[in-house]
């Protein structure tokens, strides 16, 4: 096993006030890889990273014509969203298409995460539902693809009906390493979770960026779960969000999707590239901040205003005062990261 390398380091008056360990890989469709830095062999949990590729059945199986779902349907199959209106708006109308509404999610039931969101809700004396829930978007797809395959949607996130079954089938065949009931954990919505190696999730999403190694339909479905994902960043994540303020700057060219713990992938389309992070102690800040550094140098950005600041970004106590940072290591952004700031 490769010792876990720094990804970033908060900093309070210069002084180092935490340190973040963990990993990075870069790989390209054909298993190359481009730079790897600590322990990308022993597997992880890669949580809410992997939802676009739990999505391509929802393409291949032909539910997402089925349906007529737009692009931002297919953009929310995908997200780990904060719950705002828009977000809600999406996922109702998914299963509006498909008869059923939301008393079908199994994926449990949450206050929004965006705070405004969660005001307005209790400022109306209402309580949240399952369509709030982070991940009701991706639910909402496996209602779509059960009522397709003609499954009956109950009990739809166990590991042993159809829908689950089929989603073990394309993550196993697009990461090229086993899901079994030996690496299989449930999820924070309820489905089944696989430990993978990092280097299998880089590899994933570098075929899911380029199509090589994918069969014609999967390639496809790629595609158009890229331009749906470009064109619609806001449903990937919500407002402030690290996924969308990249996106909203720098879609097609870059695609992000965080995970829980610590977990991050980047997809580097016109360079077919893959990227898996994890962050060892589940820190997410730290995941986004390495994968800034990452972007910066892989797709050879440096005029990038989010790539910047999340790259450096600023920490500020309750008065808005800047008092430290949480920044890049060196070993990750070489020559991309932003320079001192003048004081």
């Amino acid at each position: 096993m490769t010792d876990d390398v720094l990804l970033a380091q908060t900093t309070r008056h210069g002084i180092v006030e935490s340190s973040h360990y963990g990993a990075a890989i870069v790989m390209d469709a054909h298993g190359k890889t481009v730079f790897a830095a600590g322990d990308c062999a022993t597997p992880i949990f890669p949580r809410s990273t992997v939802k676009a590729l739990q999505a391509l059945p929802l393409l291949t199986e032909g539910a997402a014509d089925r349906f007529k779902l737009p692009d931002a349907a297919l953009a929310l199959a995908c997200a780990s969203h904060q719950g705002e209106p828009e977000h809600i708006s999406v996922a109702s109308d998914m299963l509006t298409r498909t008869g059923f509404d939301y008393g079908v999610l199994e994926c449990g039931t949450h206050w929004p995460l965006d705070a405004t969101s969660t005001r307005a809700l209790a400022a109306t004396g209402q309580t949240p539902s399952a369509l709030h829930n982070c991940c009701s978007g991706k639910h909402a797809g496996f209602i779509c693809l059960a009522c397709t395959t003609g499954q009956d949607v109950a009990h739809y996130v166990r590991p042993e009906h159809p829908v689950m079954q089929t989603i073990a089938r394309t993550l196993q065949d697009v990461t090229g390493v086993p899901h079994t009931d030996a690496n299989r954990a449930i999820d924070g919505c309820a489905i089944p979770t696989w430990a993978i190696p990092l280097s299998a999730l880089a590899l994933a999403y570098a075929r899911f960026a380029s199509g090589a190694g994918l069969s014609p339909d999967r390639a496809a479905a790629a595609t158009r779960l890229r331009n749906a994902i470009a064109s619609n960043p806001f449903m990937i994540a919500g407002t402030q969000q690290f996924d969308t303020l990249i996106m909203q700057e720098l879609a097609p060219r870059v695609l992000t999707k965080m995970g829980a713990e610590g977990v991050m992938i980047v997809v580097l389309p016109e360079q077919g590239l893959g990227m898996a992070i994890k962050c060892r102690d589940g820190g997410v800040r730290a995941a986004e901040t390495a994968a800034a550094a990452l972007i910066a140098r892989f797709a050879q950005i440096d005029n990038s205003p989010a790539l910047t600041h999340f790259m450096r970004r600023p920490l500020k106590n309750w008065n808005g005062q800047v008092v430290g940072e949480l920044r890049a290591s060196s070993l990750l952004a070489q020559n991309f990261l932003p320079p001192e700031p003048m004081h």
